[in-house]
């Protein structure tokens, strides 16, 4: 923004934006007061880090707050936990949901923070920049903000979505993917299959979800289109129990007292995606079975049985690195040494059978 423009303006004539990407996985309305914007902040984007720093060296003149004119406020579209802080230091008592231990500040300091730089914008001029710095560049926001701003700018401004990805450096179609993940979300939230308010927990991992439709089995498993076409549902109508079962594995339900089964990425979201593509996987599931199991059923039994051997050869050689120190002449340890050399020898045995067919039969017929 044009330095030329920065100009003062006093604190208490400065209102949230209830429209910023980074609130709207919170509860928050056009009738939330200022203490309950504050709580969100607070809460969830470290404004206390903010006030402890503003309250020892100032408010830095040269980041200026944003504004825009709308509905008759002077709305800060950029720097609510500037203010947000600022506010907290002039106002402790703002923050009294958090118990917050506010440093005091001196006379001469409160004077100085009861108006701070702002530059006049509006949405539409600043959405280049908002978008590189919070999209793609060093304050980034949560996914899901992210996929929220790329929506408001695309929708409200008209521009494509290739269009913003190359204005804000973004090489990856990651404005594409973020926006196909909220499209899918906007689906099943008016298909009434998901509702985000009852997700198992606050945090709303929006990752999760755009990230797992990059995977095969996963957009199979709820007929994803290709394609985004304006105006068409990413997940057709007759895939809606699917796009309701992804959504419940994936972000839990308070009402139906059900847990997400994906804890974090990895190795969660590849585990489902292995499960959603074995119908005896998803039965699994569906059952109420947990991942571990389900994934485990979706897998090959010669990949098992492979990864089982390696897996006791190591075991057995780490035994027998340590038996000069580790074993104490204990006779039930030796049992189990005699009961694992049994199955050892009975599973060779049966190994060179299967893999010497023939020879099994000549033996049988010698014998």
């Amino acid at each position: 923004m044009n330095t030329k423009e920065i100009m003062p303006m006093r604190v208490s004539d400065l209102a949230f934006d209830i429209k910023n990407p980074r609130l709207a996985e919170f509860d928050l309305s056009v009738n939330s007061t200022e203490a309950e914007v504050i709580w969100v902040l607070w809460e969830a984007m470290d404004v206390r880090e903010l006030v402890l720093s503003i309250a020892a060296s100032g408010f830095f003149r040269h980041e200026p707050l944003i504004v825009a004119q709308e509905s008759g406020k002077n709305v800060v579209i950029e720097g609510n936990r500037r203010l947000a802080a600022v506010k907290v230091l002039l106002e402790p008592t703002l923050a009294k949901n958090q118990k917050a231990d506010v440093p005091a500040i001196n006379q001469e300091a409160r004077q100085a923070l009861e108006e701070v730089p702002t530059v006049r914008g509006t949405r539409k001029d600043a959405w280049r920049y908002l978008g590189f710095k919070h999209v793609n560049g060093p304050a980034k926001w949560s996914s899901y903000a992210k996929s929220r701003y790329i929506a408001d700018v695309h929708r409200n401004f008209g521009i494509k979505l290739e269009d913003i990805a190359k204005q804000i450096g973004d090489t990856h179609k990651t404005v594409q993917r973020l926006f196909r993940g909220l499209m899918v979300i906007e689906e099943a939230e008016r298909l009434g299959v998901f509702r985000r308010e009852d997700r198992w927990r606050r945090h709303f991992a929006f990752s999760h979800l755009y990230t797992g439709l990059d995977y095969p089995g996963i957009s199979s498993f709820i007929g994803l289109r290709p394609e985004y076409i304006e105006g068409e549902e990413p997940v057709p109508l007759e895939k809606k129990g699917e796009l309701r079962e992804l959504c419940l594995w994936m972000y839990g339900s308070k009402r139906e007292k059900t847990p997400p089964v994906i804890e974090t990425q990895n190795p969660h979201l590849r585990q489902l995606d292995a499960v959603v593509s074995n119908k005896e996987a998803v039965a699994a599931l569906r059952s109420g079975r947990d991942l571990a199991y389900a994934f485990e059923t979706s897998r090959p039994s010669g990949t098992v049985f492979e990864e089982s051997l390696l897996a006791s050869k190591r075991e057995l050689q780490k035994a027998r690195g340590m038996l000069s120190t580790g074993y104490d002449g204990s006779e039930e340890l030796l049992r189990i040494a005699g009961t694992v050399a049994t199955l050892a020898e009975d599973l060779y045995r049966e190994m060179d059978r299967k893999r010497n067919p023939s020879e099994r039969k000549r033996l049988t017929e010698d014998g």
